[in-house]
């Protein structure tokens, strides 16, 4: 089970970890926090440091309600940090978190090696032609409506099954078009209740009938911080525990802001997989 990055063969038989790194002024943990060159480069050579194989890149927050930005602008915010990681580690693996054709194609020409769209090809309809033509690794996410409607009513009759479907549809679009390095994310928290992400959780396992590498992205989200009645920054125990659980229902990449932690809970599943 390998992704191609670059020429690079990564392989996700053993789960890998993706550090998050939003260049946004309103993301729901880290908003706004890495303004400037300096607080960039410390805190992606700290995530590369602790043992993170990707580092992903945002610059169009998806929190719930978050604010709409026009393409120039997450393009004038991205391509230059990607331009900066790229002259200080010249190894590294960036993915960019978008779901615009454009900043697909003009991230990945400057570097960037696996788009991560949010809205799994629903958001722009040029995007699976986009990847397919640059042929680059893909994370096809499943999301119920916009970041900015998302959560108002999010209603199910099957989540699990509804999801599935909605996966095997859009990779059979995709292998259509001769792209085949396909990663899915069930999604937590766009578009579900806090019982549609446990379920899902519970049953991650089942998409593995989907013969993809699987990512979890659970990093201090509200299904974990509302449910203990604690904060996003109180959450970090908690993602460990959730990052564990999907480890062990069969993710492939954690999606984490804590690299040290996660790596420490593959090191642990990976124990028992022996």
């Amino acid at each position: 089970m390998t992704v191609n990055c670059k020429g690079t063969l990564i392989d996700l038989a053993t789960p890998k970890v993706m550090g998050i790194l939003n260049i946004t002024p309103d993301s729901f943990f880290d908003g706004g926090k890495y303004k400037n060159e300096t607080d960039i480069l410390y805190q992606v050579e700290k995530m590369l440091f602790e043992g993170a194989t990707f580092i992903d890149v945002g610059a169009y927050s998806s929190r719930p309600g978050a604010k709409h930005i026009t393409e120039e602008e997450e393009l004038q915010r991205i391509v230059p940090v990607i331009d900066l990681l790229i002259k200080n580690f010249p190894e590294i693996i960036i993915s960019v978190d978008t779901f615009r054709s454009k900043v697909a194609k003009e991230t990945v020409n400057s570097g960037a090696a696996i788009i991560n769209d949010i809205s799994g090809g629903k958001m722009d309809d040029k995007m699976f032609e986009t990847v397919a033509n640059l042929q680059v690794p893909y994370i096809l996410m499943h999301m119920l409506g916009t970041p900015q409607n998302m959560q108002m009513n999010p209603v199910y009759e099957d989540v699990i099954k509804e999801i599935i479907s909605f996966f095997a549809a859009q990779i059979f679009k995709l292998h259509q078009l001769k792209l085949n390095d396909i990663i899915i994310d069930v999604g937590f928290g766009f578009g579900k209740t806090i019982n549609h992400n446990f379920e899902i959780l519970k049953n991650l396992s089942l998409f593995k009938s989907l013969d993809t590498p699987i990512l979890a992205g659970i990093s201090r989200k509200s299904m974990l911080y509302k449910t203990l009645d604690i904060s996003a920054q109180e959450a970090l125990n908690a993602t460990t525990s959730a990052n564990t659980i999907a480890l062990l229902n069969g993710a492939n990449v954690l999606r984490v802001h804590d690299v040290k932690e996660a790596i420490e809970a593959v090191n642990i599943v990976k124990q028992i997989s022996l």
